[in-house]
């Protein structure tokens, strides 16, 4: 069975880091793209973040280029986003979620086979 289990959220000030963690299992890891996801308060669930299966491409939102980054250790089954300079519109459910192919071309729904349960990120003085 597929599992996705993200890790990592909390509070934080504005300028402060996180660093999420998403564990895979159920499935042959290094064969699938994984995106980071955020839904914020009366907001849709929109991508952030996405790295192909070999770690060798990867995109960001607007929102988010060059405060985070997202990386993969295939050998541990794992995605980490590093999230940096943090600002209070950045509080959101985070998810991951996993790809049907390797290769990260669209955030758009119907490419997502799999989500995790999500975890908080608060960014508040």
């Amino acid at each position: 069975q597929v599992r996705l289990v993200e890790s990592g959220g909390g509070l934080v000030p504005p300028g402060g880091s996180l660093r999420l963690s998403c564990a895979a299992s159920g499935f042959t890891f290094n064969n699938y793209a994984i995106g980071w996801f955020r839904q914020a308060p009366g907001k849709e669930r929109e991508g952030v973040s996405c790295i192909s299966s070999s770690g060798g491409s990867t995109n960001y939102a607007d929102s988010v280029k060059g405060r985070f980054t997202i990386s993969r250790d295939n050998a541990k089954n794992t995605v980490y986003l590093q999230m940096n300079s943090l600002k209070p519109e950045d509080t959101a459910v985070y998810y991951c979620a996993r790809a049907y192919y390797g290769d990260c071309l669209t955030y758009s729904a119907y490419v997502w086979a799999y989500w995790g349960q999500g975890t908080q990120v608060t960014v508040s003085p």
